[in-house]
């Protein structure tokens, strides 16, 4: 063992090597061929440069190449296909559509479908001449500003108004001109959870009125009577009356929220002969819209109104002085007072009339009072 020769790898003896340096020189073309055979059997198609070379050379050996493992042929063929350092395209991601667009294509198409129906006369009007696609479309868009910008309406006990079923909504009445039964109107119209609609009962004088009558039928109002009224609460809708009429419409500003007497009780027995609940109602921010400091009766019976209001702006300025001043409004209806529990021949009892009659402009009366000590300013 310890003659013996130990040969690096790679290297060879020196006979040997000459024999194979003497050989190469008269057999170069034939050994350069077979070089490239055997590099072309044994190596992959395309060697890195790291891999040593399989060609005849002084002190080289040819070594067989590592078969490759299949991960590896996996990452070449995606290499081939998407390039040895890129990596795979991702997919484009589709545009988002732009809100505004759909919404105002929305908006046009319904626009021109509801001209379309009413210039061919295809839409509904019911026996009292309410037309609800109108007045959802349009009348109501025409109020909404002044009761959200204007008056800034703060409404409260919406849920006291029924889901479902009939019900008479009593409020009080004020500002010289009926503006608090519009915003009364827009107030269910908008705030209440069920959608609800409120048909208002109307006085006489509303619908002599050239336009105003046919916009108030429109909108749903009818004639403040008791049959109309029981019509509309058989077919279960919600019904809004004003029982101080004119006498709280057009009281004089010192006599603001003070209610005036509430007629006979006719509304009372209209609701015990249907058993649906009495909602009351108090509006603050109305009084003050058109302080009412004069009435001038000559010009009222020249016209043929009830009153003819003088204010502070009124008629000294023209139509400018018709301008509403910007007062702060709460809306609150109160909780319903049930009337399903009295039998039908409670309708024709004067004392039970009075009594809930009295009973309602209490409760309206008192939520007045507390209204207005809540209240920070006309304005505020």
């Amino acid at each position: 063992m310890a003659d013996a020769k130990v040969i690096p790898f790679g290297e060879e003896p020196r006979s040997r090597r000459a024999g194979r340096r003497a050989q190469g020189r008269g057999s170069k073309s034939s050994s350069a061929a077979a070089s490239s055979a055997a590099s072309s059997a044994s190596e992959p198609a395309s060697p890195s440069p790291s891999e040593p070379s399989s060609g005849p050379g002084p002190g080289r050996h040819s070594l067989s190449s590592v078969p490759e493992q299949p991960d590896a042929v996996e990452d070449r063929m995606a290499d081939e296909k998407h390039g040895p350092n890129d990596a795979p395209a991702p997919e484009p991601e589709p545009e988002a559509p732009r809100a505004g667009d759909s919404s105002w294509d929305r908006r046009l198409a319904e626009g021109l479908a509801f001209l379309r129906r009413r210039v061919t006369g295809d839409y509904e009007v019911d026996e009292f001449g309410y037309d609800k696609e109108l007045t959802d479309q349009v009348l109501m868009s025409l109020i909404r500003p002044l009761y959200e910008n204007y008056f800034r309406v703060e409404v409260k006990g919406i849920e006291n108004i029924p889901s479902d079923g009939g019900a008479l909504v009593v409020s009080n009445h004020s500002g010289t001109l009926p503006l608090d039964g519009l915003m009364m109107q827009v107030a269910v119209h908008d705030n209440h959870p069920a959608g609800r609609h409120l048909r208002l009962l109307a006085a006489d004088l509303v619908f002599m009125l050239p336009v105003v009558n046919e916009l108030a039928r429109k909108a749903g109002h009818t004639l403040a009577c008791a049959e109309d009224a029981e019509r509309l609460l058989e077919r279960g809708e919600i019904v809004g009356v004003m029982p101080e009429g004119f006498k709280g419409l057009g009281k004089p500003f010192g006599e603001r929220y003070k209610l005036q007497r509430f007629g006979r009780g006719g509304f009372v027995s209209t609701a015990l002969r249907h058993g649906v609940p009495i909602v009351p109602c108090s509006i603050v921010g109305a009084e003050e819209i058109y302080p009412m400091i004069g009435n001038s009766k000559t010009l009222a019976r020249l016209l043929g109104f009830p009153y003819f209001p003088i204010t502070p702006t009124f008629p000294w300025l023209g139509p400018l002085g018709a301008l509403p001043l910007p007062t702060k409004w709460t809306i609150q209806f109160g909780e319903p007072i049930p009337t399903d529990g009295y039998p039908p021949e409670a309708a024709e009892d004067p004392m039970l009339m009075f009594n809930l009659t009295d009973q309602v402009r209490e409760q309206i009366q008192h939520t007045l009072y507390k209204l207005l000590v809540q209240r920070r300013s006309v304005f505020f």
